[in-house]
């Protein structure tokens, strides 16, 4: 009988650890799809050229462009709302947060060093670009690990042919 109940517990464990595992690969996959994710939507942001500014010979970007852009391409990539709410078809369960959108101009002196010391980042840009910082929570799947919810992080720069 004892070696029956000592299957069974070994069993659970076995079970629980296994469990684990599967939780921590669907954490790693969801993060990188959050990071893939930012950087596009950075990279789109960082493209918005001003048309007015560049027949002057200045590579400025367009603010409203540029802001449009990243959430169209977040929305896109993570499945979300105008809100930054999951939509149904959506891996994430929590709305995603864009908790830093900065935008560094033609009117900056580069090289340009961004420092933000609340999210641990700092990125030193060339020319004009976009500094993208996401906050977003895992939708724990087994319930097995503790919740966990990530800052990422992302910048682009205007790519100048």
């Amino acid at each position: 009988m004892y070696k029956l109940l000592l299957i069974v517990v070994m069993m659970s464990i076995w079970l629980s650890l296994h469990l684990l595992q599967v939780e921590e690969q669907l954490a790693m996959k969801t993060l990188f799809q959050g990071k893939h994710a930012v950087n596009r939507a950075a990279h789109a942001a960082a493209q918005q050229v001003d048309t007015a500014a560049l027949g002057e010979g200045i590579f400025r970007l367009e603010p409203i462009k540029a802001e449009a852009a990243a959430a169209l391409y977040l929305q896109q990539n993570l499945l979300l709302d105008a809100q930054g709410a999951p939509l149904a078809g959506s891996f994430l369960k929590e709305t995603v947060q864009v908790v830093v959108f900065k935008l560094v101009n033609a009117d900056e002196i580069f090289p340009y060093t961004y420092r933000n010391n609340a999210y641990q980042y700092e990125v030193t840009l060339q020319r004009p670009g976009v500094i993208l910082i996401i906050k977003m929570v895992y939708p724990r799947v087994f319930e097995v690990l503790e919740p966990i919810e990530w800052h990422i992080k992302g910048a682009a720069e205007l790519v100048a042919g």
